[in-house]
C-alpha cells in the first residue's frame, strides 16, 4: 500500500503531546487539521493503551475552531446531534451523516467534471485559472471531509486481518 494511502499515524504520549511517526516530530492540533485539509487521513492512538483517539481529537479541532468564532456547524445541526444521543436515532445518525457527506463529495466531483468535459469554454483564455479557483473553493468548502466518516469497524474484525 502506498504511504499516502495509509492514515498518518499520530501517537499521543502520557504528557498529552502528539507525535508524528512519519516525520518524527511533535505536532499540534492545528498541524493535524492542516494534514486533513490537505486530504490526508490521520489516526491518533494512545501510546500506552493503544486506544484510538482520532474521533476525540477531531471533535476537539472542531470545538477549537468554533471557540474562535469560526462557525463550523450551525446551531440547529449541533442541537439535532445532541438530541439524537437520547433517542433511537442515535444508531442511525453516523450512517446518515456519512452518506450525506459522500453525496456532497460526489456532487462536487461531478460538477467539476462537467466544468471541463466537453465544455467549449475550456478553450477560452483564463478558463484553467477559473477552474483551479473553483476547485480550491470546493476543497475549502469540504475541507476535512475527504476521509471516511462512517461507523467504526469492529475491533475483532481488524484483529482477524
Amino acid at each position: 500500500m502506498p504511504e499516502n494511502d495509509k492514515p498518518l499515524l499520530i501517537k499521543r504520549y502520557a504528557s498529552r503531546r502528539l507525535y508524528n511517526t512519519e516525520t518524527s516530530d511533535y505536532v499540534t492540533l492545528e498541524d493535524i487539521a492542516a494534514f486533513i485539509r490537505q486530504g490526508r487521513d490521520v489516526q491518533i492512538v494512545d501510546l500506552k493503551s493503544g486506544d484510538d483517539l482520532t474521533r476525540q481529537y477531531l471533535l476537539q479541532i472542531i470545538a477549537e475552531h468554533e471557540s474562535r468564532g469560526e462557525n463550523v456547524l450551525p446551531t440547529d445541526v449541533l442541537t439535532s446531534l445532541v438530541r439524537t444521543y437520547t433517542t433511537q436515532a442515535a444508531a442511525v445518525m453516523p450512517q446518515f451523516l456519512a452518506a450525506s457527506f459522500e453525496m456532497m463529495r460526489d456532487s462536487q466531483a461531478k460538477m467539476l467534471e462537467q466544468m471541463t468535459k466537453g465544455n467549449p469554454m475550456t478553450k477560452l483564455p483564463g478558463f484553467e485559472a477559473m477552474r483551479a479557483q473553483q476547485e480550491a473553493f470546493f476543497k475549502a468548502l469540504t475541507g476535512g471531509l475527504s476521509g471516511t466518516s462512517g461507523p467504526q469497524k469492529d475491533e475483532d474484525e481488524d484483529k482477524k486481518r
